[in-house]
């Protein structure tokens, strides 16, 4: 969600709904794997707009809503931010933007008892990387053997570990980055 207009519906929708406002969770995300010989200026504009502008712009607006007591905002990254992986420069570059605005955010938003972190998964079984033919795939199958935990992660993995970064629990914690992914680490 890159527009303006959307981000202002979205949320005022939620306070409508539910009559506060003191989570915001950053989870759309997109990707395409291809050499950087073949990356076009629309996907990088897209990958960006989604996965940068996207994240900013709904932060910006969630900031008419948090009250007295703050809040917390979780922002989607990923372990590729901080991976060398080939084929994926545009994805890394946007979720290592995602990183560095997490830490400049928690700086900037803590006064106001806003905490920002970044919640960074590895390899999780979504409709994304369904769609991309992942599941079921030689690479699927490399990725879940480099696995510690030996496994592909479930969207469950990554909610428990969001709830914590919401929670009272986490009251003391901003401008960390949480790596979830069983382990894997290159």
């Amino acid at each position: 969600m890159s527009l303006p207009a959307d981000v202002e519906r979205l949320l005022a929708r939620t306070v409508d709904a539910y009559g506060r406002f003191d989570i915001l969770v950053n989870n759309a995300g997109v990707y395409h794997a291809q050499p950087l010989e073949t990356v076009t200026q629309q996907e990088i504009d897209h990958q960006l707009s989604v996965n940068v502008t996207g994240p900013i712009l709904t932060i910006q607006e969630a900031l008419k809503y948090f009250g007295p007591d703050g809040g917390s905002v979780i922002n989607i990254g990923s372990l590729d931010s901080a991976r060398a992986v080939p084929g994926m420069s545009v994805y890394a570059a946007t979720k290592g933007a995602v990183d560095a605005l997490t830490r400049v955010l928690a700086a900037e938003l803590g006064p106001r008892g806003i905490r920002v972190n970044t919640l960074a998964p590895g390899g999780v079984e979504t409709e994304g990387i369904h769609a991309a033919g992942f599941i079921g795939s030689d690479a699927e199958t490399d990725m879940i053997g480099r696995t510690p935990l030996g496994r592909i992660g479930q969207p469950k993995d990554l909610a428990r570990a969001a709830v914590f970064f919401a929670s009272d629990d986490a009251a003391w914690v901003t401008g960390e980055r949480l790596t979830a992914s069983g382990g894997l680490r290159t």
